[in-house]
């Protein structure tokens, strides 16, 4: 028997309004409304989202980094 999923959030409770996600997890308000209510394989579901999320965030991040610097 796997263990039950745990919650994502860690705290940082601040929605993004261009992305409509949570800064802290990276959940949409609807994944957060109704984490309680999920089943085990939906709370699953969402962490797998979240992995994808994440991914997606630091390869956004490394792109914008590797663009050189405007000049003034």
């Amino acid at each position: 028997m796997t263990a039950p999923a745990a919650s994502p959030c860690i705290n940082i409770c601040q929605m993004d309004e261009t992305s409509g996600l949570c800064s802290g997890c990276l959940r949409t308000l609807d994944e957060i409304a109704f984490w309680s209510v999920l089943d085990e394989e939906d709370k699953r579901q969402v962490w797998r989202q979240l992995e994808a999320r994440r991914i997606q965030a630091v390869q956004a991040l490394q792109a914008l980094q590797a663009q050189p610097a405007s000049k003034p």
